[in-house]
């Protein structure tokens, strides 16, 4: 197409802002805009979700700008499709998440463990439980996946709050929906940021076989790390076994569990 002839769209940016995407039929598209981001992965430093995010947006030149041609129906896009993150949102995101690598688990940081296991650890193990796992009928093994590599995302601002913090069950869930409303918004909302807030909803609430199954595997998880810290390092984490005794819902959750508690009697 030779004509310098220019469409204006305007588009979804970041929190609350409007950005105009611009494309021309003799060039790339440009689209620019800066999301507010945060660095940060502590608990205390939680009250920053209360400012107002704010972002910015620049167009190409909106001169001769003309209506766009007649289309077929054939040719016109689903209208349930869904741009991906841009490139700007998801680096924004996954730097935001680099916190979850480097935030250690408060249960061994409070025990005194060395060089203890971080957020992102602990999640990267449940997802393999959920991969090698045996079929279920009528399970998702890919969505047990994607829920517990997810399930503690909102961690990556809040931090890993336990009950020794003493802040209440009803305001832990209060601060991690809120951090995962603004997490998904940095990733630039869209059907990617709806995908991670329903399934970690769905695993908060419990509501699924799905999230029955993580949630043991979260547990499962939790008592082989204490395991190995125990054998590795010679400290007694038997508080982590008792707090989960006889609180697995499934029976692959139970089997597992079983069987680290086996091992753990013939040492």
């Amino acid at each position: 197409m030779g004509s310098r002839s220019r469409l204006v769209f305007p588009c979804r940016a970041s929190v609350f802002s409007l950005a105009f995407l611009v494309p021309s039929f003799t060039s790339s598209a440009q689209l620019s805009f800066k999301p507010f981001l945060t660095r940060t992965a502590t608990a205390t430093a939680f009250t920053f979700l209360r400012m107002a995010s704010s972002s910015s947006s620049s167009v190409t030149d909106g001169n001769d700008i003309n209506p766009p041609p007649p289309s077929s129906s054939n040719d016109a896009a689903p209208a349930t499709a869904a741009a991906p993150p841009s490139a700007s949102s998801a680096i924004d995101f996954l730097t935001l998440c680099h916190s979850l690598k480097t935030t250690k688990r408060a249960g061994w940081v409070r025990r005194e463990v060395q060089n203890p296991e971080s957020i992102a650890d602990h999640m990267y193990r449940m997802g393999l439980m959920a991969l090698i796992a045996s079929d279920i009928p009528g399970i998702d093994r890919d969505k047990c996946v994607k829920m517990a590599i997810v399930h503690d995302i909102a961690e990556a601002i809040v931090g890993d709050i336990t009950p020794s913090d003493g802040i209440s069950k009803d305001e832990k869930s209060r601060r991690e929906r809120e951090a995962l409303d603004h997490m998904c918004k940095l990733l630039g909302g869209g059907s990617r940021a709806k995908e991670i807030a329903e399934l970690w909803m769905e695993y908060e609430e419990n509501s699924s076989s799905e999230a029955k199954i993580v949630k043991d595997f979260d547990k499962v998880e939790m008592i082989l790390q204490a395991l190995e810290y125990e054998n590795e390092q010679g400290v007694d984490l038997d508080e982590f076994f008792q707090s989960t005794a006889g609180k697995f819902q499934t029976d692959v959750g139970k089997a597992w569990a079983s069987e680290i508690a086996s091992r753990r009697r013939k040492r």
